[in-house]
C-alpha cells in the first residue's frame, strides 16, 4: 500500500519542533504559528478562543494539505502593551491557557454529573470509578 504510516499523523519527528513561529513582514503585529501533527480539531477551537480576545484583530487557521500533518494559525493583534494590546505569541498563549482551564472545568463537571447519576444505576459512586484521569 502506498499510504503513509499512521503514526506519522501524530508523532512529531525528533528533528522537528512542535510549534514554530513565522513573523509576518507585510502586516504589523501578525504572525503565523505552525503546529506540527495537529488538524482541524485543534485549529478550530484555538481560532474560536482567539476570537474571544478583544486585542485580536484576526485569527484564522488552515491545514495546507491532508497529507501534510501540520496546522497553520495566523494571528494579528492590535499591538501595544498588555492588557490593552499584546503581540501574537502572547495572544496565543492566553488562548491556550484559557482553553486548558475551560476544558479542565468541563472535565470536572462531567465527572461530577456521572458520579451523581451512578447511584441511580446501582453503580459505585467513587470518583475513581467514574472516569479515568488522563492527565
Amino acid at each position: 500500500m502506498n499510504a503513509p504510516d499512521r503514526y506519522e499523523r501524530f508523532v512529531v519527528p525528533e528533528h522537528a519542533q512542535k510549534v514554530t513561529r513565522e513573523i509576518d513582514t507585510k502586516v504589523r503585529h501578525a504572525a503565523t504559528f505552525v503546529i506540527e501533527r495537529e488538524d482541524h480539531t485543534v485549529g478550530n477551537i484555538v481560532r474560536m478562543q482567539l476570537h474571544r480576545d478583544p486585542n485580536v484583530i484576526f485569527a484564522g487557521y488552515k491545514v495546507p494539505h491532508p497529507l501534510e500533518y501540520k496546522l497553520l494559525i495566523k494571528v494579528q493583534t492590535k499591538g501595544g502593551q498588555p492588557p490593552q494590546g499584546g503581540e501574537p505569541p502572547q495572544a496565543l498563549m492566553n488562548a491556550l491557557t484559557d482553553l486548558t482551564a475551560e476544558l479542565d472545568s468541563i472535565g470536572t463537571q462531567f465527572q461530577e454529573a456521572v458520579a451523581a447519576v451512578r447511584p441511580q444505576l446501582g453503580e459505585p459512586t467513587s470518583p475513581m470509578a467514574v472516569v479515568p484521569d488522563y492527565q
